[in-house]
């Protein structure tokens, strides 16, 4: 019987695990993961940016503990030596309709209160000397990292603290009683106080297996990405960002550079025909089926027609991906880019078809379910882990120190 049981073994499963293990040191905590490895589907396959906040409504939990997490998340790597560049970020408006925007996203960014610079064209070009732009944001507290390694030292640092991690176990059902909660897995049956479900792409489900009611549906959407030639790493120092677009759900085409010198142009995003589909042909019948018959996913597709459009004809066709690349680093050619491996964003819907913008933590009676937590999530999961520790309702046996 354990105190505490965590399903899912990516970033944010094991920060959970981490601020459980401190505020409750006595505690029995038990962490379950289905793949053979941790970190294996959004937390491994994401940009590695350390974001800070920049986009986010004021007063929302990602404006919140994306700026906290920011700081948290590089004292965590200086902590423990994890290889960390808070290298900064420019975002940048390449055509006079885009000075707007970004003049309101700098308002936005005041209210976050986020050290953020207008810069004009002379001082893009000190940054970022190939950059095509009339002007830019700068984002000087922006960084990089490598997510699966701090998740690995998470994992090491849990399990010397006591927490049982079970790799290759996969969650079957749940059964929330009076006294503890069963969880049936492949490895059989588990008793828990209390569980809190990080699940990601599954998220959804592992809520209706607690038999707990919502309209949240979990809709993958595929983000593939190319690398930069070695020979034309020069063209970026940095973080390279268009200037987001507020009437569609996503960032744009930017460019990284990776902590490990490589730098990563992507990503688009299109729906994926499977929750954990990193190629194209990617396919599963139940995770299709789920989203096609979501009323919210067509409401979704019918307002944002064009612009998924854009995103679909970027994926099958090289040279209008590179020419998004373009618009921010006119030398990039197609030949200059070679497809790198994708990611999938696990990003909740609603009936109506509206995505849901802010992270989503819903409460039952004996677990808590965190049901959105796409980008920022790996910057802002210290805090999230935080968060869900201050939200669970403690069981009076559980010692404090």
């Amino acid at each position: 019987m354990y105190d505490f049981t965590i399903i899912g073994g990516g970033i944010i499963g094991l920060s959970t695990a981490y601020s459980l293990k401190k505020a409750y040191p006595r505690a029995k905590i038990s962490v379950m993961e289905k793949e053979s490895t941790l970190a294996s589907h959004q937390t491994g396959r994401n940009s590695g940016v350390i974001h800070s906040g920049v986009y986010y409504k004021p007063g929302s939990l990602k404006a919140r503990m994306a700026k906290q997490g920011s700081a948290s998340m590089v004292e965590f790597c200086k902590e423990h030596g994890i290889d960390h560049d808070v290298c900064g970020k420019v975002l940048v408006a390449t055509h006079e309709e885009e000075l707007p925007r970004m003049d309101a996203l700098y308002e936005r960014v005041q209210q976050n209160k986020i050290n953020v610079t207008k810069i004009g064209r002379e001082g893009l070009l000190e940054i970022e000397p190939h950059v095509n732009g009339l002007a830019a944001l700068k984002v000087p507290t922006t960084g990089i990292v490598n997510y699966k390694q701090v998740t690995e030292k998470l994992a090491s640092l849990i399990t010397e603290a006591g927490v049982d991690l079970f790799l290759d176990t996969k969650v079957k059902n749940i059964e929330e009683v009076k006294e503890e909660v069963v969880i049936d897995t492949n490895r059989g049956s588990f008793k828990t106080g209390f569980l809190i479900n990080c699940a990601g792409l599954h998220s959804d489900r592992l809520v209706e297996m607690a038999h707990i009611h919502t309209d949240i549906k979990i809709v993958p959407f595929r983000g593939e990405y190319f690398t930069l030639a070695d020979e034309k790493r020069h063209l970026v120092k940095g973080l390279i960002y268009p200037i987001p677009n507020p009437a569609f759900p996503f960032l744009g085409v930017h460019l990284t550079r990776m902590i490990d010198g490589s730098v990563h142009a992507g990503p688009n995003a299109v729906l994926s025909l499977k929750r954990e589909g990193y190629h194209k042909t990617a396919f599963s019948p139940k995770d299709t089926f789920d989203v096609l018959t979501y009323p919210g996913f067509w409401k979704m597709a019918g307002a944002n027609l064009q612009e998924g459009w854009k995103e679909m004809v970027r994926s099958f066709h090289k040279k209008t991906f590179v020419k998004s690349l373009q618009r921010l680093v006119p030398d990039i050619q197609p030949d200059d880019v070679i497809p790198a491996k994708a990611g999938v964003r696990a990003q909740a819907m609603l009936k109506d078809g509206r995505l849901v913008d802010d992270f989503q933590i819903i409460p039952g009676k004996r677990s808590i379910h965190v049901c959105n937590a796409p980008s920022p999530a790996a910057t802002a999961s210290l805090e999230i882990g935080k968060e869900i520790v201050k939200q669970i309702p403690v069981p009076r046996q559980i010692k404090v120190g």
